[in-house]
């Protein structure tokens, strides 16, 4: 049986899809195999994600347009990679898409996600500023990858920076106040309306924290749908 091929990532790495992970579909729990739909025919499932500020520096070059910038550059991206280096073969862009997917699941399997007080997936090397991007299922059998779990780095956090930068105290008590703060966001002239401060307080992964402008375009987006969840 030949060996199989590594993963060809570089171009999905330049374009900003620098987190990737390659799972045998075989060997994923039934649970999360069931968000993905109907897998016939499909042997492997790809995870892609961004870390760092280089996706939003692409995607500017890109002159991006539309209501979903990122998500419509991503599509775009992975259509091309897999154009190139899986022609005539079948895939399925899982996500972005309107099945729900369980990314944090699988960020959790692939080693990249731990929990942190302010509801942000965090590792011990990016810290929270990443995000998952695109979920691709193929046929093919790459070198499946093998999860590298760096721990929580909340858990060896004495001093709890993000706590103290929380101006409606929202993460005290070792629990998440989602009416506190929601309601804080919503205020006029809210400090907390197009970023989270206790997120940026955090000091791990800081070297690649997004650019103010790429922090305020998601967030954006998570007020309107409180406006909404509040109207």
């Amino acid at each position: 049986m030949s060996e199989r091929p590594p993963f060809p990532g570089k171009a999905l790495a330049e374009a900003g899809l620098n987190r990737q992970f390659v799972f045998d579909l075989d060997a994923l729990p039934a649970a999360t195999r069931q968000t993905l739909g109907d897998t016939i025919g499909f042997r492997q499932l790809i995870l892609l994600g961004h870390g760092g500020r280089r996706l939003w520096e692409r995607l500017q070059a890109a002159d991006p347009v539309g209501e979903h910038p990122i998500d419509d550059y991503t599509v775009r991206t992975v259509h091309a990679w897999l154009a190139e280096h899986l022609p005539g073969r079948a895939w399925r862009i899982v996500y972005p898409g309107e099945q729900p997917v369980g990314l944090q699941g699988l960020g959790k399997l692939a080693g990249w996600h731990h929990a942190a007080p302010f509801m942000v997936g965090i590792d011990a090397e990016w810290g929270s500023w990443y995000a998952y991007r695109a979920v691709v299922l193929v046929d093919f059998e790459f070198s499946a990858f093998f999860p590298v779990d760096r721990g929580n780095p909340c858990l060896n956090c004495a001093a709890t920076p993000c706590l103290a930068a929380c101006p409606p105290g929202a993460l005290a008590g070792g629990r998440f106040d989602f009416a506190a703060c929601s309601g804080f966001r919503l205020q006029a002239a809210s400090p907390c309306a197009e970023g989270c401060l206790a997120r940026q307080a955090c000091p791990v992964g800081a070297e690649h924290r997004y650019a103010p402008e790429q922090i305020a375009h998601s967030y954006r987006r998570s007020l309107a749908m409180l406006r909404q969840y509040r109207a």
